[in-house]
């Protein structure tokens, strides 16, 4: 793990591979060991860069007032700091609303989105009253230990069918979560994102678990018809962690879009 102060935040990142850059950034019940599929194997065609965001994993928690913008100037920070100046940014549910706030704020230093199981924000993808009922039950649901937060939240990552050690593995993960980062990525994960979609003028591939039951199919297409030149792969007997339920599969999809192109 890399350990670096960005914006006077401590923050912890998973750097592996060589080849052209690849960011991964994970969602708001978990860490960078939620991409372990990722970093095994796709490390040998990129250089994969997997933060904990600050509020989760080995990160520090951020000051009450952060919000996905500043999430956006912290990833930009971490970045530059490692030499960085341009990559492929994989963002998975929550990280893919920030992959589009961050291509909003720094373009230049996005060669592609890869946006999976993710949102236009809640509040671009989802009915009003389903933003309100979800935003206040995180609120709420950030003071339970974490006996009782995985067994809630746990259920709705995955299909029916995903393997109890696929369960087991995110269930360790999820134990460890911040009650501040969750809050504060619930909370900034109620936006709207819709108007950043048409504007996106990098190549776009979004990967959607068939079975997805936080961000059902209906959103990938919404995406998929907002975001110009867009492509859209849908993982069968996947549930929103589609990366980590079907890695094979997953890891194809991103391999051949990015590999596709050259990062300058």
């Amino acid at each position: 793990m890399l350990n670096k102060k960005i914006n006077g935040i401590p923050v912890a990142c998973r750097l592996k591979g060589e080849g052209p850059p690849l960011v991964l950034l994970h969602g708001f019940t978990q860490d960078s060991r939620v991409w372990k599929p990722q970093l095994d194997s796709l490390s040998n065609e990129f250089t994969l860069i997997a933060w904990d965001a600050p509020g989760a994993g080995r990160s520090a928690d951020p000051p009450g007032t952060f919000t996905i913008n500043d999430w956006a100037d912290s990833l930009a920070g971490l970045l530059d700091s490692i030499g960085v100046k341009q990559a492929h940014i994989l963002g998975l549910s929550w990280g893919g609303i920030l992959a589009q706030v961050f291509y909003k704020h720094y373009p230049q230093s996005v060669f592609s989105l890869i946006l999976a199981d993710t949102y236009a924000g809640w509040r671009g993808s989802l009915p009003e009253p389903v933003t309100e009922e979800r935003l206040a039950g995180c609120l709420r649901d950030a003071s339970l230990p974490p006996g009782e937060f995985v067994p809630k939240y746990l259920p709705g990552m995955f299909s029916d069918s995903v393997t109890k050690k696929v369960r087991e593995y995110l269930a360790n993960i999820m134990s460890d979560f911040h009650p501040a980062g969750f809050r504060l990525m619930a909370m900034s994960s109620a936006i709207d994102t819709f108007s950043i979609l048409p504007s996106i003028e990098v190549p776009v591939l979004l990967i959607w678990g068939e079975q997805d039951k936080r961000s059902p199919i209906t959103i990938a297409d919404q995406l998929h018809t907002a975001i110009p030149g867009s492509k859209l792969e849908i993982i069968s007997g996947a549930g929103h962690i589609s990366s980590l339920e079907k890695p094979v599969e997953f890891n194809k999809n991103v391999s051949d879009f990015c590999l596709a192109f050259n990062v300058k």
